[in-house]
């Protein structure tokens, strides 16, 4: 893949952020979303790619854009797989709170695992702690092998956890051995990269997410040189043959990075549209101007770019047609 598409995807989710920020607070996660899709299929228009979305907002009789199987891009450049969340955290967006993000991953064709749309098991760790430690072990030998490894106790690690009835028996084992529990709302995504940026405190991400959202941040881990082990978790026989229909052999093997990105290239690319942990929300200026805080990371190089851009808001005639402005 040609570097000059690191740039060319941030102006994707810049327009995706743009387009979701008026819906903070307002209580409407559909209508965020849904100007957030808008803003990026039309933006994916101007992209030299031939790209097909293996990860997107579900199929195609049920997303009317940017669908699974959708072909985005400008009709030139390079074929590649294509995975999108235009608004990782719509209800995030809709109570107005912290850590929403517009996503892109982009690799070469027939890289990026095509995840389905159920829960999978994850632990996810920074540069640190890369191979050494297992999804399959317990939290307590998780836990201990962290502290050993990082040369920390046990109660000075810290462990970023969804927020969610399904955790419970992890957050007691976790609490029963004294570390330090950050819950999260929502931000799967988030969650899972946060312990590969230092400034974050996080030393390990732990529980279940979706799975498309875990093929997206292992494109984000791997830039950043960190580890996600995963491993599907399908709730019945309808799930577990969908796998199988999506080419995943054995549902419930564990998943490292080449299973689920590949081996090859990836670029990724972020823009906050709400403050987080590791980037700045849109912001509104004077004279209509927006500023949007952006990451974008290649795995090839591990250079990891931060863009901070200021937008004219009369000029993105992809607001106008993304609902979002009169």
């Amino acid at each position: 893949m040609e570097r000059e598409l690191s740039l060319e995807i941030v102006r994707v989710t810049e327009a995706a952020a743009l387009a979701s920020a008026p819906w903070m607070g307002r209580g409407d996660k559909n209508e965020a979303d849904g100007a957030a899709t808008t803003a990026m299929r039309l933006m994916f228009d101007t992209v030299s790619i031939q790209g097909t979305v293996v990860i997107g907002e579900g199929e195609m009789d049920e997303a009317p854009m940017l669908y699974i199987g959708e072909k985005v891009g400008g009709g030139d450049g390079p074929e590649v797989d294509v995975a999108v969340d235009p608004l990782e955290g719509t209800e995030i967006v809709a109570k107005g709170l912290n850590n929403a993000l517009s996503v892109i991953a982009i690799a070469p064709k027939g890289q990026l695992l095509h995840a389905p749309d159920m829960y999978m098991e994850k632990l996810a760790v920074g540069p640190q702690l890369r191979g050494k430690l297992s999804i399959t072990d317990s939290p307590e030998n998780t836990i201990a092998k962290a502290a050993e490894a990082l040369g920390k106790s046990v109660s000075d690690l810290t462990v970023v956890v969804l927020d969610r009835e399904r955790h419970q028996q992890l957050i007691q084992s976790l609490r029963s051995i004294g570390v330090r529990i950050k819950f999260l709302s929502d931000g799967d995504v988030v969650g899972a990269i946060a312990p590969s940026f230092p400034e974050t405190g996080i030393d390990l991400y732990m529980g279940s997410g979706g799975a498309p959202e875990g093929v997206l941040a292992a494109a984000a881990i791997k830039c950043l040189g960190g580890e996600l082990q995963g491993r599907l978790m399908p709730a019945n026989d309808e799930e577990y043959k969908r796998c199988i229909e999506m080419g995943i052999a054995d549902p419930r093997k564990v998943l490292d990075m080449d299973d689920m990105i590949g081996s090859g290239d990836v670029i990724f690319a972020a823009t906050g549209v709400t403050p987080g942990e590791f980037l700045s929300g849109v912001r509104y200026l004077p004279d209509q101007r927006a500023e949007t805080h952006s990451i974008v990371m290649r795995a090839k190089t591990q250079t990891i770019r931060h863009i901070r851009a200021t937008h004219y808001m009369p000029n993105k005639s992809y607001l106008f047609r993304a609902g979002n402005m009169d």
